[in-house]
């Protein structure tokens, strides 16, 4: 069996009612898959974190190393890769685009052995994982405030355990925001808040100490993640748990956050932290250090398969008769082909979602919604 094709799908829904958060307008939903082809006809799908158009442009500058190549070497064909543009790409776009690669050829590898993903990355652990709820972005021509309180009451009633707010737009009224979703889901609800690199130090510290009454489970990515200083002074000066990673690439992009303990919780993306082979990498090294690992999630149902496969395969951190068990962030804003690119999608019920056991991600490609929903010229 070897590689025979490498192709990339760019889809594209033009949102109705656009959206903000603290760092980036959204009026769009854009994302890139990418499609492995063997010469045995097995096809594997990856998808990659970020800009599509670029990402696409990456993954096929990468196509030549991988043309009658073998699939199942995927570590030294992440090597090859990473090592072919290494003095210019360690971080960024030849990180993300070789992600969506990674999680193809693992699909490849998957279905290939007649096994799920989980399970060659070690064992399923856990056969469904509970989700929380991620949305709450600031949307254009509502009170930003009611808002998000009705959004998130409405994510209890379809039985989130837990949901994630958008933050980083002022500290008046981000704390306005925090209290009226604490008040609308009750105090048994879990409740996160990102602020999506939006505030100074001073302004997530302020934030932090004002908001610690409320039970906030974690506050994420509070500064520019380029400067871990400040986020280990943003860590040291106030009560919450500070995330981040999701902008952090490859092991060595992960490396000193984790060594400087500049985070409490580190979350890797699948489709833009390297893939499978790297996240394996990023996870041993949290647990070296104590550090816990909650994947980011943002994308189709080909990313989402991936992280579930992963979180399938999470070894606890301890092993205990009650362990920390990870949870699957869910995002809930307005994305027509997020599901509808798979045969069978992929839903949380009552905040619950069931990890596929088919080999590979265990997921089938609708390519009538590719093409329905196929990025103008792509």
């Amino acid at each position: 069996m070897k590689i025979t094709a490498v192709r990339t799908h760019l889809l594209e829904h033009r949102l109705e009612v656009p959206f903000e958060s603290a760092s980036m307008r959204f009026d769009r939903r854009a994302h890139v898959l990418v499609e492995i082809e063997c010469s045995d006809g097995t096809v594997g799908w990856g998808e990659c974190l970020g800009p599509a158009r670029p990402n696409a442009a990456v993954v096929q500058a990468y196509a030549g190393w991988l043309i009658g190549q073998n699939p199942l070497e995927t570590e030294r064909l992440w090597a090859t890769l990473y090592n072919a543009l290494r003095d210019q790409g360690q971080r960024g776009l030849a990180v993300t685009a070789l992600s969506g690669i990674d999680m193809a050829l693992w699909d490849i590898k998957g279905k290939a052995l007649g096994q799920p993903v989980s399970v060659l990355l070690g064992g399923r652990w856990r056969e469904s994982v509970r989700a929380y709820a991620t949305g709450s972005f600031k949307r254009d021509g509502v009170d930003r405030v009611e808002d998000n309180a009705q959004e998130m009451a409405q994510r209890r009633a379809e039985g989130f355990h837990a949901c994630k707010i958008k933050i980083g737009f002022g500290v008046a009224e981000d704390l306005r925001v925090i209290r009226a979703v604490r008040a609308a889901i009750g105090t048994d609800m879990r409740l996160m808040i990102d602020a999506n690199h939006g505030y100074t130090v001073t302004e997530a510290i302020q934030v932090g100490r004002a908001a610690a009454d409320l039970d906030i489970d974690w506050f994420e990515e509070p500064v520019v993640p380029e400067q871990l200083s400040a986020y280990r002074e943003v860590r040291a000066g106030q009560p919450i748990p500070v995330a981040g990673g999701e902008t952090w690439h490859s092991r060595w992009g992960m490396w000193p956050a984790i060594e400087s303990r500049a985070v409490d919780i580190l979350q890797p993306d699948l489709a833009g932290c390297g893939g499978f082979s790297e996240a394996m990498k990023i996870a041993t090294l949290a647990s070296l250090h104590g550090v816990r690992v909650v994947p980011h999630v943002w994308g189709t149902g080909v990313h989402i398969a991936a992280a579930l496969q992963f979180m399938a395969a999470m070894t606890p951190d301890p092993v205990r008769v009650n362990p920390v068990e990870p949870i699957m962030e869910f995002d809930r804003t307005h994305n027509p082909f997020r599901q509808a690119i798979l045969q069978t999608p992929i839903e949380a019920v009552n905040g619950i979602v069931a990890i596929p056991s088919a080999p590979g991600l265990g997921i089938e490609i609708n390519r009538d919604a590719l093409a329905e929903y196929r990025m103008g010229d792509s």
